[in-house]
């Protein structure tokens, strides 16, 4: 959930759209550590994103959220959001044994990375977005290199679960919204 609102070429196309919404259309719980719940709440709360009503956000604020955190004490307007201290394997293999609907854990990269190691984690989805925000971003992977929309130039799955990727960059150019100086 690092690149909400960054625009550029098939960032917020339909089809990832449309996708989204469908992996939220059913009953699940979802899962935060306090960092990623914070960022994820306060975005929609505010406004933040360009394109708040997006049907896949509206279907994620519906749903039930277990917040992982010793420290966060504030749910930010989320619905139906409970705040739970304490071990997060202990927690969610708790939640796991309990609940009737299944858990989903979106982009608690420390939470899920703990919930890997005990082997509580069923399935793993990774969503590559082409950019490069080295400058913009929320959490900017390249901090310090420029931003960079990138072109898909060839895609090719190799030993039938590896994804090799080769892109063009090209820079992002700032627009200058001031006076034009010649």
């Amino acid at each position: 959930m690092r690149e909400w609102g960054k625009p550029g070429p098939g960032c917020r196309g339909p089809e990832l759209l449309a996708h989204r919404a469908g992996l939220f259309a059913g009953e699940q719980r979802m899962v935060f550590g306090a960092t990623t719940f914070r960022e994820s709440a306060q975005i929609m709360a505010l406004g933040i994103d360009p394109n708040p009503l997006d049907e896949w956000y509206v279907r994620l604020m519906e749903m039930p959220a277990t917040v992982i955190s010793s420290t966060l004490e504030d749910t930010f307007g989320w619905p139906d959001a409970t705040i739970v201290s304490g071990d997060a394997v202990d927690v969610v293999a708790r939640l796991k044994a309990e609940s009737d609907v299944p858990l989903r854990s979106p982009a608690s990269l420390s939470l899920n990375w703990a919930l890997m190691a005990a082997g509580l984690v069923d399935r793993v989805q990774v969503t590559i977005f082409p950019v490069i925000s080295g400058r913009t971003g929320t959490s900017p992977i390249l901090g310090g290199a420029g931003d960079f929309d990138l072109e898909l130039l060839e895609s090719r799955t190799l030993d039938g679960h590896t994804q090799e990727l080769v892109y063009r960059p090209a820079a992002r150019v700032a627009k200058n919204l001031g006076a034009i100086s010649q």
